[in-house]
């Protein structure tokens, strides 16, 4: 599915919706380039999920862990990692256990690790300043 928003609230509005089709254990794998809105999209699908608090990119912690009424969402920003072991240095691998939602940005970074089948959200800026395309889909091997 693609659709265009023309502002961040937009982007998280969709977001939100997107929040719908989600249960633990879905693994989302984001790409866009810098600033295009994958936090925005995030803090979207964390307020569709019922989550109040504040939402903030993971860029030097790699991962915040949120509590929802949706269930445990991980929210994983991978920018910094150069390889997949890095990975698991840092226990990546214990959040694809099945019991929370996992959303990563930057998910080229875990290419290797990602299960086979999860689904996808790329971020791409439009033709105006605030417009953003955002593709879903989900990923088979």
């Amino acid at each position: 599915m693609e659709v265009t928003t023309h502002s961040p609230e937009q982007t998280e509005a969709l977001g939100a919706e997107y929040a719908k089709t989600l249960r633990p254990g879905d693994v989302v794998a984001f790409s866009g380039d810098l600033g295009a809105g994958k936090t925005a999209f995030t803090r979207g699908i964390l307020r569709g999920l019922g989550y109040e608090g504040r939402v903030t990119s993971p860029t030097f912690a790699i991962a915040n862990e949120y509590e929802t009424p949706g269930g445990p969402v991980v929210h994983c920003d991978l920018y910094r990692l150069l390889d997949s072991e890095a990975l698991f240095e840092i226990g990546f691998d214990e959040y694809l256990d099945g019991r929370r939602i996992v959303l990563i940005e930057w998910s080229e970074n875990a290419a290797g690790v990602l299960p086979e089948c999860h689904k996808t959200v790329h971020i791409a800026y439009g033709k105006a300043e605030n417009d953003r395309i955002i593709t879903t889909g989900e990923a088979k091997a």
